[in-house]
């Protein structure tokens, strides 16, 4: 399981800082993760502190000195740029024994593991989820005035599809973003004030979707973040992010603590909706009767 992230560390203890100290955090987390490789000479003018200040920062938050900072943010980014064949090898999948406690026990013990693992995973997304990005989320996504578009990556699409398939059966004006490339960029062009981008991004983030976010936050939209405990590039143009924990019992980060952070939203959305909700439920109950698509 995943600990929390150096930037969020950072988040957390700014208000145990002095105020020079708060300076040199605010620097960081503004830059990051590019700033926590720079040098302390320069980290210390950019912040308009001095050096002594950003010594006594990175040891508030544990560390010995900046090279031990430096080297604890390397080893986070290449965990944040994990793959599944990177952790295959890592974590000695191929390498599994009779004595290895993933396998022993066979399925008993297989199944012993999973509920150990997801039910840690869920329990503390949710449990870190904060509120009020949770009450943005619903609000937006709840409000009829709202364009919703939705994206995802290799496996999360399935997820954008997952949340988008409900949407669909509440509101009005929901949509996935088409594949083809065409498609894609007349609905990307045509963004604007009341548009709603909903991405999912996980570790090895996709180029793309910090693109897409952009567009929409340039044409006046708002963006919606789904993503892990690293956080995708796209937090930085996000109005809410919505992370979830992703350990598994296998080299392949875990959606499952993300698909109950997307039926938390859900059903915010519908105690929201009330009536609207139920009304557009039955309207299309009745359009899928008489079309035959039942």
């Amino acid at each position: 399981m995943a600990s929390v992230t150096l930037a969020e560390d950072i988040r957390q203890r700014l208000g145990e800082c002095s105020p020079a100290e708060r300076k040199v955090g605010r620097v960081l987390l503004a830059g990051w993760p590019a700033a926590g490789f720079e040098t302390i000479a320069t980290l210390a003018e950019r912040a308009d502190v001095s050096a002594p200040t950003v010594i006594r920062f990175v040891n508030r938050l544990g560390y010995r000195g900046f090279p031990d900072f430096q080297t604890a943010l390397r080893a986070e980014l290449d965990e944040r740029h994990a793959s599944p064949l990177t952790l295959y090898t890592s974590g000695g999948y191929g390498a599994a024994t009779d004595g290895d406690p993933d396998t022993r026990g066979g399925p008993a013990g297989l199944l012993g593991r999973g509920r150990e693992v997801f039910t840690a995973a869920v329990d503390r997304t949710l449990a870190e989820v904060p509120p009020h990005d949770l009450e943005r989320a619903v609000q937006l996504l709840a409000d009829p005035k709202r364009h919703i578009t939705l994206v995802g990556g290799r496996f999360t699409n399935l997820l954008a599809q997952y949340l988008g398939l409900h949407l669909m059966q509440l509101r009005d004006d929901v949509r996935l973003l088409p594949d083809r490339a065409v498609e894609r960029t007349a609905h990307l062009a045509a963004l604007g004030r009341r548009d709603v981008l909903v991405v999912f991004d996980y570790r090895r983030y996709e180029d793309d979707k910090v693109t897409m976010a952009e567009l929409a936050r340039d044409a006046g939209g708002r963006v919606i973040l789904f993503t892990d405990t690293w956080l995708s590039p796209v937090s930085t143009q996000a109005e809410v992010v919505l992370s979830s924990q992703v350990g598994a019992p296998s080299p392949y980060d875990s959606l499952v603590p993300t698909l109950a952070v997307v039926e938390t939203v859900v059903a915010g959305i519908i105690a929201t909706l009330g009536d609207t909700a139920h009304r557009h439920m039955q309207r299309g109950e009745e359009t899928a009767r008489r079309a035959g698509l039942t």
